[in-house]
């Protein structure tokens, strides 16, 4: 019996092999589909995670700085002025809210008229005491310190105050209030 079967797996043998690479490629382009798919499903959980963290963001904004109490302070420089910033502190109803040391690309934007927020908190409605005080250095080299005051009247809503810096050459104040 042997000798009989022998021609047969000879037949068989050959599509066996043929049909044992064909299953193999097709396990193959199988897997490489739910691989793209898996990748596919990885991208979209990525961006629904990134969605959901900007919309906590927010919502701890919210929370935390309700538009009716928030205050937001922000430094700029006047435009044309060579003074070099160095440091600000902000100090809120005599208590320091702000301090921040510039870096040279943090000061080549506030020069070129960017506007950078540095404090934002909740205040009551009222008056409240907002003291500026900064560090620089002249155009001609010597340090230069100035502090300047203001009283920022905050009421129901959010309170927005820009704080512009100018060096010893300028024509304007030294420090100039602004509010929004």
């Amino acid at each position: 019996m042997l000798f009989k079967a022998q021609p047969v797996i000879r037949v068989l043998a050959p599509l066996l092999l043929l049909f044992a690479f064909n299953l193999h490629a097709l396990a193959d382009e199988v897997s490489r589909e739910q691989i793209k798919g898996l990748d596919e499903q990885v991208q979209d959980i990525k961006k629904d995670v990134l969605n959901l963290s900007s919309e906590l963001a927010r919502l701890e904004e919210k929370l935390l700085f309700p538009s009716n109490t928030q205050v937001s302070l922000f430094i700029s420089l006047h435009k044309d002025d060579d003074f070099r910033l160095d440091s600000v502190q902000l100090k809120l109803d005599n208590q320091v809210v702000a301090q921040h040391l510039y870096t040279f690309r943090e000061l080549q934007a506030l020069q070129k008229g960017g506007v950078q927020r540095v404090y934002t908190g909740n205040i009551k409605t009222g008056e409240h005491e907002l003291v500026v005080s900064y560090i620089g250095k002249a155009p001609a080299g010597g340090e230069y310190k100035r502090s300047a005051s203001y009283k920022v009247v905050k009421e129901v809503g959010p309170k927005f105050v820009e704080i512009k810096i100018a060096g010893p050459d300028s024509t304007e104040q030294d420090v100039q209030f602004r509010d929004w």
